[in-house]
């Protein structure tokens, strides 16, 4: 194995005093550091580290120490189950693990959860969206949540809206486009089939007709299946979306959710699906956020990393730095908390209170903010 796949950053060790070396934890990242989301994961990271640096390097009276592991290679270009497993493995093996933050992916979370749950390891997410880690209904597969827990304890959290919340507000913004037949386009992975059934279901409650659903993968090339007025995509950018969406009708208005929202998505589309493109994604633009205005110019995502740091370390500091003490707060403790992305709660599910989601253009392969949007 390529020593680039699993790569350890230690915070603040030199400052660290020779009389607490011996009580340091270890938070650990878990995140796909190869391929067309590293832009964004690397922002997760410098989040976090600017987090535990404005702290110390300190928490609940001990030393942190924060390591990174890839969960991808460059060869699949995301993440892929063997370094997850590999990297949950380790994290619940290490009696220093305060906990996890991660994973990006709501398909490697399925991978993650039920190791990390049966070693009691906390695990926070910046972005994952699936809903069936959490709780079941719509937009769920069968057996979901509880086969995630084997425990029967929920250790599991996230501070990002779920897709429910997404799907509500990708649906109200084709409504609002005048979209009338939408071709439904998923990847068949948890976050992007669950995302779609959701997608489909908002679509048709206000009143849009879906007139296909299609399974894509990244080695699709036929794409006359697909049809409608508007093209919605549900999956990661990874599993064949610029392929498609490059390929698909010149006259359709294109929509995708947050899996495509990334550079390695952006920067491999025409000037004509740029022209037609809006991105949902739960991030806004740094100066919409409540604590916003010291991240100006920083790719949204060092919000949600820094946040999931900072819920880490005040956990510790207000129960205790053991991964125990540290469950027992995020599952009783986190309410109306104010944060630099707003005022939040954490649900009996671990699910957040957050609802807020943003709309995205495309131009000059950037994602443009173009505003908020409120579910409908």
């Amino acid at each position: 194995m390529k020593r680039s796949i699993i790569l350890g950053v230690l915070i603040a060790s030199a400052a660290i005093p020779a009389t607490a070396q011996g009580q340091t934890r270890t938070i650990y990242s878990s995140l796909p550091l190869s391929g067309p989301a590293s832009t964004q994961t690397k922002a997760v990271n410098d989040g976090a580290r600017q987090a535990l640096q404005e702290a110390g390097g300190m928490a609940g009276g001990q030393a942190i120490k924060f390591v990174t592991l890839n969960d991808a290679t460059k060869r699949a270009g995301s993440w892929v189950p063997e370094l997850v497993a590999r990297n949950a493995r380790r994290a619940a093996q290490d009696d220093s693990t305060l906990a996890i933050l991660g994973p990006f992916n709501s398909g490697a979370a399925a991978v993650m959860i039920p190791i990390t749950n049966e070693a009691g390891v906390p695990v926070i997410s910046p972005s994952n969206t699936a809903i069936g880690l959490t709780t079941d209904g719509p937009g769920a597969n069968p057996g979901e949540p509880d086969k995630y827990y084997p425990t029967g304890e929920r250790t599991y959290f996230r501070i990002m809206p779920n897709d429910q919340v997404q799907a509500d507000a990708l649906a109200t913004a084709m409504r609002d486009a005048g979209c009338k037949r939408i071709g439904s386009v998923h990847d068949g992975e948890t976050y992007g089939k669950g995302m779609g059934t959701l997608m489909r279901r908002s679509a048709a409650r206000l009143g849009m007709k879906v007139a296909s659903t299609t399974r894509i993968r990244r080695g699709t090339r036929r794409f006359s299946s697909i049809k409608g007025d508007c093209i919605a995509y549900t999956g990661i950018t990874a599993n064949g979306a610029t392929r498609m969406f490059n390929r698909v009708s010149r006259k359709a208005k294109l929509f995708g959710s947050d899996g495509v929202a990334e550079s390695g998505f952006t920067d491999h589309i025409s000037a004509s699906v740029a022209k037609r493109m809006t991105v949902t994604v739960s991030t806004l633009a740094p100066s919409a956020y409540p604590g916003g205005a010291s991240f100006a110019n920083a790719d949204p995502y060092k919000l949600y990393g820094y946040e999931v740091m900072k819920l880490i370390l005040d956990g510790a500091n207000a129960a205790g730095a053991t991964k125990e003490a540290l469950l027992g707060w995020l599952r009783t403790g986190v309410q109306n908390r104010a944060s630099v992305l707003g005022t939040y709660s954490l649900d009996a599910n671990g699910d957040t209170t957050l609802r807020s989601y943003g709309l995205y253009g495309v131009k000059g392969r950037n994602l443009v903010f173009n505003g908020a949007i409120t579910a409908a």
